[in-house]
């Protein structure tokens, strides 16, 4: 056995036992085709491109190399566009291990929706910026959409296509009247980190609102809401506004956060802003029938898997992105998602470390206590 085999053994231990029914039914394995005789070797193929960073025609030669499998670019290419729904499906079985508290009926069979983006440089001397924008569904991580553009182009809710009922959940980025205005006018639902700066807020009757002053009284720790309005191409549109005051050491991190970006953008911060920064300030479409601690449980749940877009986005800055938005794009996507959430499960793993570097399966451990010395 060599390295890559003996490697593999142990991430498999991460993933479901049932590969090839899975495969079969979510249509990325049919039959054994050529080489590729389960779906093991497949989705160890899948892995070679798109966690390797390997363009196409690399991962091929290496899956020759390795003597994994024989199969031409074009091959790998055909088999990565028919994996997308079965890599959605490995994704979701790995997320429900690692969240196992997460609770649907809170959220009221509702499709949480988590839009977001990242800058990607492929490696190369003619390796290109581009900016990703993708939308992931909770609890799953599913990649539902995704838009490749230039690094100028801009984090909007305008991209993303809405459907009613959808929850859609967004970090301050996205925090534009337009954007917002937008998704409100689909019937779906925002929840959306306010950016004081790029969003003013006004009262019932339509007077700009001193947000200092409406949330200076919350103590550490309090939560507090409030109904707000904007105004949008002559429409005024309600939200609520839901608070909650950071401890001090919180508080203080991210005043010192904010004094360094505007250094960084050669400007100095808005006292207002330094003072607002105590506080999580979040607004939301949603009816009081969704408590505001409620709310801020939601939007934290946009933290709860801000590690794993940490480690996509790292993922994505090694790769040579597919330069469509077909079914082969979304596959790729997933794919690194799939990835990242692994390498998750390897760091968890990794905190109960044994000394020959893997965990044994259930059924190794019932042989050891059955095949003892009689």
């Amino acid at each position: 056995m060599n390295a890559a085999d003996e490697s593999w053994d142990i991430l498999q231990q991460f993933l479901p036992s049932d590969l090839d029914e899975s495969a079969r039914t979510h249509g990325a394995f049919r039959r054994a085709r050529g080489e590729i005789t389960s779906a093991e070797v497949l989705l160890r193929l899948l892995l070679l491109h798109v966690a390797g960073g390997l363009s196409l025609e690399q991962a091929a030669l290496r899956a020759r190399e390795n003597k994994l499998v024989n199969i031409s670019a074009v091959g790998l290419f055909k088999r990565l566009r028919s994996s997308g729904p079965w890599l959605v499906w490995l994704t979701e079985q790995l997320v429900k291990t690692l969240s196992k508290d997460w609770d649907d009926t809170l959220w009221k069979g509702r499709a949480i929706r988590v839009l977001d983006a990242t800058d990607i440089e492929e490696p190369g001397p003619t390796g290109t910026d581009w900016r990703l924008h993708y939308s992931l569904r909770l609890p799953h991580l599913s990649c539902d959409f995704l838009q490749l553009t230039d690094v100028h182009g801009g984090e909007t809710l305008k991209r993303l296509p809405v459907e009613k009922g959808d929850i859609v959940l967004c970090d301050r980025g996205y925090s534009h009247r337009q954007g917002v205005a937008q998704v409100l006018d689909q019937d779906a639902d925002i929840v959306v980190r306010l950016n004081s700066g790029a969003f003013p807020l006004e009262d019932k009757q339509g007077e700009s609102l001193d947000l200092l002053k409406l949330v200076k009284p919350l103590k550490i720790g309090q939560i507090g809401e409030w109904p707000v309005w904007f105004e949008q191409a002559g429409q005024r549109y309600p939200l609520r506004l839901c608070v909650l005051r950071k401890s001090k050491v919180a508080a203080a991190r991210a005043q010192r956060k904010a004094e360094k970006k505007a250094r960084k953008k050669g400007h100095q911060v808005r006292p207002e802003t330094l003072k607002l920064a105590a506080f999580v300030l979040v607004l939301t479409s949603l009816p009081p029938s969704w408590r505001a601690a409620l709310i801020l449980e939601l939007y934290r749940a946009r933290w709860q898997v801000e590690l794993a877009f940490k480690r996509l986005k790292q993922l994505l800055a090694a790769g040579h992105v597919p330069k469509t938005t077909d079914a082969s794009s979304l596959a790729w996507l997933q794919a690194k998602i799939l990835t990242a959430l692994l390498i998750e499960h390897m760091i968890h793993a990794g905190r109960f470390f044994s000394p020959w570097g893997y965990r044994l399966s259930r059924g190794a451990a019932m042989a050891s206590l059955q095949g003892g010395p009689g």
